[in-house]
């Protein structure tokens, strides 16, 4: 797959993400009387074009929220993800006056949130996570301020996942998704795109 960036004319920048060069080809073609690129498929959106052609479906085109529960449930059914001991009793933040209440599995939840992250960006360490799950902090009348999240909670997430074979280590430091890490996500994310076609 490529990253591809077409300039069809100076008002319209048209951005697909991950398409190969073949399926490019159903896009754009040459004008040669203009002399210049056109596009071919006049669908406004990627989701639109996915449902018409059969391509990769990415965690991008599908909605966060829904993929992240899907993957969760997956994560929980499939038994294999090391969940600490402690999940009933400990805060995520700082900042947060009380655990979560869903005690069972909000673990899976974040596990599945941190992999769809990480799956989105090249690579991530502890400390970025630790910023993205951070929250405003409640200091009573003072104005809120942010708090970073819970670096334990965050490094054993990504332990777990890294146990399970989701996630490995990237050459210059932090996280990236492994193979089988991607092979899984996107194969939640076109049975959650065919779940919302079915509603």
């Amino acid at each position: 797959m490529v990253l591809v960036l077409l300039y069809l004319d100076p008002q319209a920048v048209v951005t697909w993400e991950s398409l190969s060069i073949g399926e490019l080809g159903a896009l754009v073609q040459y004008d040669e009387k203009f002399e210049t690129w056109r596009q071919v498929n006049k669908t406004k959106t990627r989701i639109q074009y996915l449902k018409q052609q059969t391509c990769q479906v990415l965690p991008l085109d599908v909605s966060a929220q829904e993929f992240i529960n899907a993957y969760a449930q997956f994560l929980q059914r499939q038994g294999k993800l090391e969940v600490p001991s402690y999940v009933e009793l400990v805060k995520t933040s700082a900042g947060n006056e009380l655990p979560p209440q869903d005690a069972e599995g909000w673990f899976y939840k974040r596990a599945a949130s941190v992999a769809r992250h990480i799956y989105l960006r090249k690579t991530v360490g502890i400390g970025k996570l630790n910023k993205v799950y951070g929250g405003s902090k409640n200091r009573g009348p003072r104005s809120g301020k942010h708090v970073d999240a819970s670096g334990s909670v965050n490094r054993r997430v990504v332990q777990a996942l890294e146990k399970i074979g989701v996630l490995e280590l990237a050459s210059n430091g932090g996280r990236k998704i492994s193979e089988n890490g991607q092979r899984d996500l996107d194969r939640i994310a076109a049975q959650t795109l065919e779940a919302e076609d079915d509603e």
